[in-house]
This record gives C-alpha cells, sequence and structure tokens, in this order.
C-alpha cells in the first residue's frame, strides 16, 4: 500500500477508536489509527504505577504552578502530581466557555481509557425508548434487541466483572466473577432491600477490572492505581486490550501527534475520501486517503473535526445538513448525595484496595414511581474506615493523638448521585474562530448547562441518599450539595445524534453519517439521549456494531 492510502482511518485512539481499530484490522483492513497526542507505550510509560506514595514530591498532591498551569482541571479532583502527563495540556489546547463546562481531557494514546472510572452498565429499552415515551429531542433508531448481541461480544473481550441481579431496567452483562462488598456494604445493602421491599437494590459496581486473567491480561491485583496506567493489564485500557489485537493482525498504522484538522469530501461521489492532520511536532500538514473513516475523538473533538471539515455543499461543516451537528450536548450531574456512620463494625476491617464501589440502580421514574421531572439517577459509593488523616476533635495534640491515629477510625459509607441530563437543543458547540489553539486552529466554544428538570432531580437524589442512609441504621448522615457543574461527569455526550430521519439527525442507526455515508461516529457524539449510567460500555458495543456493518457494506460496494 502507498505510504498515504489506507482501507480506513480511525480519528482517535481511545475507547471507541481502540474498538474501531481493533474491529477493522481483524476484518482484513489495513487501518491507520491517528492520535492527536504522544505515545504511551504499554507498561514502559507508566512511569508512576510502581511509586509509593512517599516517592512523590508532594505526597501525591497539586502545586501552585500546577494550579496555574491548569486552570479547568483544579476545579475537581484530578489535577494532581501522578499522573498529570495522562491530562491534555490546557495551554495549548484552550477553549471558550460561553457558560461553565469542566472538560477534562486527554490527549495521547489510549486517551481517556487510561484514565476512565471503568464502570460498565448495559443500557435497557427504558433508556432507548425514553425519548420517544417523553416526547423529549427525537427517538433512537435502536432498540435494545439490536444492541444486546454486541454488548455481548465486547463484554466477553473486555472483561467486566459484577454479579448477575435480573434488573429489567439493568440488564445483565457477561460476567466475570464479582468483587466482593465488604461487610458494612453487605449490611447496607440488606437493610436497604428489606425497607424498601426489593424495589431499592444496593449491587456491586459492575466494573472493566477482570477478576481472572485473560489473554495477555493478569486480574486485579486490588491496588487501586488504575490511573496510573496498570502495569497488569487488569483494567480495559486501549493499551491493554484493543491495540494488541489490532497489532497483532499486522494491518493497523499507528501515528500518534496527528491532529486532524478536517475530513476531505467529493461531491460529485458524495463520499469522504481521506484526512487532512496536522503534524503536532512538525506542523507540518498531510493528506492520508482511505475507503472508510470512523471518528472517535471523543463527542466535543469528534464535533470538531466535523464542523471544520466545511465545504462549499456544507459551510457549517460535514454532517451539518440537519442542523443537530454540535446540537444536544449531554453529560450527567453529579456531585450530591450522603454519607453517615455505621456502627457495630468497629472489629472488621477490609483486605486491599478495591478499584471499584456499589451501585444503586435507578428507581425513580420506573414502574409505579412517578416524580415531578423526567427519568432518573443511580448512585455509586461505597463503605470503608476512616484512616490516619481524620480529625479527632477531642485531640489535638500528644500522645494520646497517636494513639488514636494509630488505630482506623469509624465506618463512614457515602453514596453520591448520577443523574441524566436531557438532551436539550440549545446545549450546543460552536467553532470559536477568534481564539486559536497552538497550531492554528479555531477552538470550541461550549454553551450548555442543566435546567430545571435536573434541578428538581437534585432535590430527590440528595434527600433520597439521606434516607436511605438513615433507613440503614447509619448515624450523623450528613448531605452533599455539590455544584455538580455539567462536564464534570467526563461523559460528554451529543453533538453528532443518531435518529431516523435525516432532517433531525446527524447518524442513521448504523452509525453512518447521512450526509457521507462512509463516515461512522460512535463515540460519545452519537448518542440521541444520556440515560443515567455510565457510556462507555455502550460505546463499545455500538463501535463493534458499526465496524461490522461498514466492512460488510464495503465489500458490497455500497460505501
Amino acid at each position: 500500500m502507498a505510504n498515504n492510502v489506507y482501507d480506513a482511518i480511525v480519528i482517535g485512539s481511545g475507547i471507541s477508536g481502540g474498538w474501531a481499530a481493533k474491529e477493522l484490522t481483524e476484518k482484513g483492513l489495513k487501518v491507520l489509527l491517528l492520535e492527536r497526542g504522544r505515545n504511551v507505550e504499554h507498561v514502559k510509560d507508566y512511569v508512576n504505577a510502581t511509586k509509593k506514595p512517599w516517592e512523590f514530591p508532594h505526597r501525591g498532591g497539586r502545586t501552585q504552578q500546577m494550579i496555574k498551569d491548569y486552570p479547568v482541571l483544579k476545579r475537581d479532583y484530578p489535577l494532581n502530581e501522578t499522573n498529570l502527563d495522562f491530562w491534555a495540556n490546557e495551554k495549548d489546547n484552550p477553549y471558550t466557555e460561553v457558560k461553565r463546562f469542566d472538560w477534562f481531557r486527554g490527549y495521547q494514546v489510549g486517551g481517556r481509557s487510561l484514565l476512565w472510572g471503568r464502570q460498565c452498565y448495559r443500557w435497557s429499552d427504558l433508556d432507548f425508548e425514553a425519548n420517544a415515551k417523553d416526547g423529549i429531542a427525537i427517538d433512537w433508531p435502536i432498540r435494545y434487541k439490536d444492541i444486546a448481541p454486541w454488548y455481548d461480544y465486547v463484554e466477553r473481550f473486555a472483561g467486566i466483572s459484577g454479579s448477575k441481579e435480573n434488573l429489567p431496567q439493568l440488564p445483565d452483562s457477561q460476567f466475570l466473577p464479582a468483587m466482593e462488598m465488604n461487610c458494612v456494604e453487605k449490611e447496607v445493602a440488606a437493610r436497604i432491600k428489606k425497607h424498601y421491599n426489593n424495589k431499592r437494590t444496593m449491587i456491586i459496581g459492575r466494573v472493566a477490572n477482570i477478576t481472572e486473567p485473560l489473554p495477555g491480561r493478569t486480574n486485579c491485583q486490588y491496588r487501586n492505581k488504575c490511573w496510573l496506567g496498570c502495569p497488569f493489564g487488569a483494567y480495559f485500557s486501549t493499551q491493554s486490550s484493543t491495540l494488541p489485537a489490532a497489532m497483532k493482525t499486522g494491518n493497523l498504522t499507528l501515528r500518534p501527534w496527528s491532529i486532524v484538522t478536517r475530513i476531505l469530501y467529493d461531491k460529485n461521489k458524495k463520499r469522504a475520501t481521506g484526512v487532512e492532520i496536522i503534524d503536532a511536532q512538525d506542523n507540518k500538514t498531510y493528506e492520508y486517503q482511505a475507503k472508510i473513516v470512523f471518528v472517535n475523538a471523543s463527542a466535543l473533538n469528534s464535533a470538531w473535526v466535523l464542523m471544520n471539515s466545511a465545504t462549499d455543499v456544507w459551510p457549517d461543516g460535514l454532517g451539518s445538513s440537519s442542523g443537530e451537528l454540535g446540537h444536544n450536548v449531554m453529560d450527567h450531574h453529579l456531585g450530591v448525595g450522603a454519607s453517615g456512620l455505621v456502627e457495630g463494625f468497629e472489629d472488621k476491617y477490609y483486605f486491599g484496595r478495591r478499584a471499584n464501589g456499589i451501585y444503586i440502580p435507578r428507581y425513580r421514574n420506573y414502574g409505579d414511581d412517578k416524580r415531578d421531572y423526567l427519568r432518573g439517577f443511580g448512585y455509586q459509593g461505597s463503605a470503608s474506615r476512616e484512616g490516619w488523616s481524620r480529625d479527632v476533635a477531642e485531640l489535638q495534640i500528644g500522645g494520646d493523638l497517636k494513639d488514636a491515629l494509630s488505630e482506623p477510625g469509624p465506618w463512614v459509607m457515602g453514596i453520591g448521585g448520577f443523574g441524566e441530563i436531557l438532551p436539550y437543543h440549545e446545549n450546543k458547540i460552536t467553532l470559536d474562530k477568534s481564539k486559536k489553539d497552538k497550531w492554528g486552529l479555531p477552538v470550541l466554544a461550549i454553551d450548555s448547562e442543566w435546567k430545571e428538570n435536573e434541578r428538581k432531580m437534585r432535590i430527590d437524589m440528595v434527600n433520597d441518599a439521606m434516607e436511605m442512609l438513615t433507613a440503614a441504621g447509619a448515624k450523623n448522615v450528613k448531605p452533599r450539595q455539590g455544584d455538580g457543574t455539567i462536564g464534570r461527569g467526563i461523559h460528554e455526550m451529543g453533538t453528532a445524534r443518531m435518529g431516523k430521519d435525516p432532517k433531525t439527525s446527524v447518524l442513521n442507526a448504523n452509525n453512518q453519517v447521512w450526509d457521507a455515508p462512509n463516515v461512522f461516529v460512535t463515540d460519545g457524539a452519537c448518542m440521541t439521549s444520556a440515560s443515567c449510567v455510565n457510556p462507555s460500555l455502550t460505546y463499545m458495543a455500538l463501535t463493534a456494531r458499526a465496524a461490522d456493518f461498514a466492512v460488510k457494506e464495503l465489500k458490497k460496494g455500497n460505501i
């Protein structure tokens, strides 16, 4: 093959881009995988993964210089010295906040698959049918039955540990053995189940940390250092899973430091012909040709690529004919919940550092429950004993304080809500051509917020959390009232939604851009609604499904 000609190009190497590369190469296509950031090699480049806390100059904290250099990342927990290199450089990659939006990005091979929370939950038809039933936005063009076999497929490869619960609103996966809840979590779960007569359930989290070995990967060691990169390959990432599989085929070319500026389009053939990139190191422009383009740069950046691919046919970008490109930005709203002390377990402790928590599936606006808002929420959380860093109010100095801190403190149970944000058309991103990044490219302007529906939901998210912990016997139950700024869920969705009609959507039921059927978008950009569960597993399934369809269509000569 010529150096610049491939069967397929994949833009972005994160969770969905890695899957696209794996599926397309395994089906025999020569694939170019483009990543705007640096290469990160599995194990070798996890430079902090085996360090002890005292080996970091600031014990893992943040410095004043870091706070100055990362004005967005500093707004929440991600800013720290242990994995700073896995977060995007904000000076080089600015953006415009029309309204506040906390955008936490990872620009390197693997993207945020190195950083994600790894919680993996299937959607159900409660989610896929929601827009149609509520008369909100547009209907999804698919249902659970369309994606269920693809959930099966990606779960077996990725490795999801969890417990079978037979909950209609949260379908079971192909599970590896579940991690175990600790003694307090088990007791709280039993009390909640009894108090609410099985209508509310606390289960162990469903997580992409393997509990049995998979090829090339060792099971989770309970270190809870996942976001430093896992030298055991115990959690699913591009580096541990999809990239080795793609490389094994001999069909993959990986090109880091490649910022895709636009998709090239032939208006006579009504097809994309390839992409244009800027090399992030030498600032030179290159073009690559392909029969298929998969756009997996993450929801906001994928829309940026499409919008920057303007032609005289569509001045607002490739895929903009419906007027929906860049609109319907979603995330999950969070930051609210409760915590309380659980007494009676002072002689108990736990072993290791489980890289997982508990989950309470959605129960609002489900079954016979009806609220004064649409959709619902779930909770994530855990129980643990407070450590040496706790405050001992009665002891401020001396030997008694040292003795107190040498023993673990009380058991604390905490839960935090993850709520659905509706797909509002006015929540949008646009190109801000008045501001440029390091490479002279226009930046994104983000104009999004949550509204009255989310505000009403958040009241329940706090009150229900306090009520449940109180019902479970917790003492000194306190609410958590965070601001939950949009973006902070790090679950950006929307911007190039799927649909049944090219007049109201950017993509069809197979994730093809209506305006260019050999361009596929299978990351968070494609989502038509947000559900309240973590979305990455759905991105994986949609990507594998679209790749299978794309190769079949290519062989038929349809694209």
